[in-house]
């Protein structure tokens, strides 16, 4: 598979990678990037797997998803060109705490983990990026996930403040 010298992201949410760091963090990271594709219904990974990996996807949508017993697992997230797919390899035991699974072709950018954070540990500026953005990732899906669970359980109209 090629490598990329540059990503083409350009959307400013704050949880895609080109509004997440530095450009030349992003760079730095990018050096480290390969294509990888998957085709519609492929698993990029499953829950409890080991995270060695992470991805950020350059077209296509990928969505994160949690084990049922019994069932289908539940969707969480949608993601799409720019986002962040795993950060599960940042935080030791580097066990995957979700799933995720393409849902249309998707390319994507693929990083090795031990990689990334060899240069985090050996460059104290990048790693500052990298944890950073990964943490802004975290929030905005926490927050996120909070609002879709008040949706689904909060009764309307209670004025029960949280």
């Amino acid at each position: 598979m090629a490598r990329t010298e540059e990503a083409t992201m350009s959307t400013p949410s704050p949880t895609r990678i080109s509004a997440g760091m530095p450009a030349d963090c992003r760079a730095q990271l990018m050096e480290l990037a390969r294509e990888v594709n998957f085709d519609a219904g492929e698993r990029l990974f499953h829950e409890g797997g080991h995270a060695d990996r992470f991805w950020v996807v350059r077209s296509g949508t990928v969505t994160l998803d949690a084990h049922v017993p019994g069932r289908r697992p539940a969707v969480i997230e949608r993601l799409d060109s720019g986002e962040l797919v795993g950060c599960s390899w940042l935080f030791k035991p580097y066990v995957w705490h979700l799933g995720a699974e393409a849902t249309s072709p998707v390319r994507t950018y693929e990083f090795d983990a031990a990689r990334v954070r060899l240069l985090m540990d050996a460059d104290p500026r990048f790693g500052s990026a990298i944890a950073l953005w990964v943490a802004d990732v975290l929030a905005h899906r926490l927050l996120a996930a909070r609002v879709r669970l008040l949706d689904l359980y909060a009764p309307y109209g209670s004025g029960t403040q949280v």
